[in-house]
């Protein structure tokens, strides 16, 4: 086995015994046969770890019935994250299974390095049928059909809310209605299309939604269904927040820009009219994840089919004075994560294990009896045992990276190093301080502990360990794209009202 495979024994001993129990029943006449089991993928956008009505920590009017559903029918991954806190990148590790400085996919504006391949390729090769429905804005400017998939429904870059142009199988279609819907509408027809092709073949299916992306449009339907919500605030939203004077300068005076409360996307929306759209949006998303649900329990085939749900990345609202994602706060990296599987999880359960969006790719790969071949590196792991209730070692921290960007100058290049307590973070090329932050006791990452002396040592000690992860897998050098695009770069000019509703209290 590779040496780039093999540094998680458990993996490694695992798939060779997969190995060995597909040979022996392969020889053995008369054996029975392990049928394959489809999964179904669910991806959404800016959907955060606890927005999610059954989370504790969601908001009280947030309602999400099928996401719910999945909870109790099956796992919820409490720890999830994503290597890179933004839409591209975070695809692009879910795909191929790495950290982003080896896939160079560093920001939304490119595509991805010529060669680069995607697990639903070995998928394929081990007799999966595959489809990709929804979003892949990895190359912002085309929305052909990429490898790995038999089926692929497409548009180009972010993609509108409202009457988008698909690219179904090569060909331009225009569709009225209301993307979310119309995305679902092709993943059951295939999924229903999957029950008359050839028996006991397995498929795939990535549906990748744009929802809940910014700037939200719910549908028609859903529009002003929070109108009325009561609206609660962080305590790190404040001005006058506690510690907020040990925060790095740059988030201070982020608030003032479009990532910012008091000049959000330019002053054009209000704070809380934009809190309340984020849950009306959600809720096409919801409601497409319990006909996905429907039309699998429907047709027998939820007994032999896997559903991960999962977000590509967080979302602040108002923590730290922010909105978006792309720092390295817990709203930004953290995401939702759901396994529904019949007869393979157990109904109810949590996991509490450090999952990241890198592991996607070898645990479905590993569910699939396949494998990457020898010359594809996989930073992640299959968290498979895991899900079934097996106890094995697992990763103790989590990597976080980011890039900074031409057009959101606001955030600057940041690598993180997170373990079940402390979370360390480097922000690379500031004059100023790094971060560092207690979990346990400052869940809000609210109090930056970096310079008291009595917590030196564990700073240098994370730092060293962080610079260690990069130099073990090649990411010491800092990826340079031309600049694309135009910088969203103004600050709120003097005098000008604030979007932040605790501005004037």
């Amino acid at each position: 086995m590779p040496k780039s495979m093999c540094r998680f024994p458990s993996w490694c001993g695992r798939g060779l015994a997969l190995l060995l129990l597909l040979l022996t029943s392969a020889g053995a006449a008369g054996s029975q046969q392990v049928r394959p089991r489809n999964v179904v993928f669910i991806l959404t956008d800016d959907h955060r770890y606890d927005a999610m009505g059954f989370h504790p920590g969601a908001p009280e009017w947030l309602e999400s019935p099928n996401l719910d559903r999945m909870a109790r029918g099956g796992v919820h991954i409490a720890n999830a994250f994503v290597t890179t806190a933004l839409c591209s990148p975070s695809r692009a590790s879910i795909l191929t299974g790495q950290y982003t400085h080896r896939h160079g996919v560093v920001d939304n504006a490119r595509d991805v390095p010529p060669g680069t391949r995607y697990f639903p390729q070995y998928l394929q090769q081990a007799g999966y049928r595959t489809a990709y429905v929804g979003k892949w804005h990895m190359g912002q400017d085309t929305d052909e059909p990429r490898p790995g998939f038999d089926h692929w429904v497409s548009f180009r870059g972010q993609g509108p809310y409202h009457n988008p142009v698909l690219n179904v199988d090569g060909r331009r279609v225009e569709r009225a209605g209301y993307t979310t819907d119309i995305l679902t509408e092709y993943a059951l027809e295939w999924l229903e299309r999957q029950r008359s092709g050839e028996p006991g073949r397995p498929f795939f299916l990535y549906l990748s939604h744009k929802a809940v992306h910014a700037e939200f449009a719910p549908a028609e339907r859903h529009a002003g269904r929070y109108r009325n919500a009561k609206l609660t605030y962080p305590e790190t939203m404040r001005r006058d927040a506690p510690g907020i004077d040990s925060w790095p300068e740059w988030v201070r005076q982020q608030r003032s820009s479009w990532h910012g409360v008091d000049y959000m996307y330019h002053g054009r929306i209000s704070f809380d009219d934009f809190l309340r759209q984020y849950g009306e949006t959600l809720l096409a998303a919801d409601e497409s994840v319990g006909k996905v649900l429907d039309l699998l329990e429907r047709t027998g085939l939820d007994d032999n089919t896997l559903v991960i749900y999962m977000g590509d990345n967080g979302f602040s609202f108002g923590e730290h004075g922010l909105i978006d994602k792309r720092h390295a706060f817990e709203e930004s990296i953290r995401v939702p994560m759901l396994a529904w599987g019949p007869g393979l999880v157990r109904p109810g359960t949590t996991l509490n294990q450090m999952v990241m969006n890198m592991d996607v790719m070898p645990t479905v790969l590993e569910l699939a009896g396949a494998r990457a071949p020898a010359d594809h590196a996989v930073d992640g792991r299959s968290f498979l045992p895991l899900l079934r209730g097996e106890s094995i070692p697992w990763r103790s921290e989590v990597f976080y990276e980011y890039y900074w960007e031409w057009n959101f100058p606001q955030t600057p290049t940041q690598f993180a190093l997170r373990t079940d307590r402390y979370k360390y973070i480097h922000f690379y090329g500031l004059w100023g301080q790094d971060a560092l932050f207690d979990l346990q006791a400052d869940p809000g990452e609210a109090r930056n502990l970096i310079a008291m002396p009595q917590h030196k040592q564990l700073a240098l000690d994370l730092r060293g360990r962080l610079f260690r992860v990069m130099e073990e897998t090649g990411g010491l050098q800092i990826p340079l794209r031309e600049p694309r695009g135009q910088p969203n770069a103004a600050r709120r000019p003097a005098g000008a009202r604030s979007t932040d509703p605790l501005a004037e209290q």
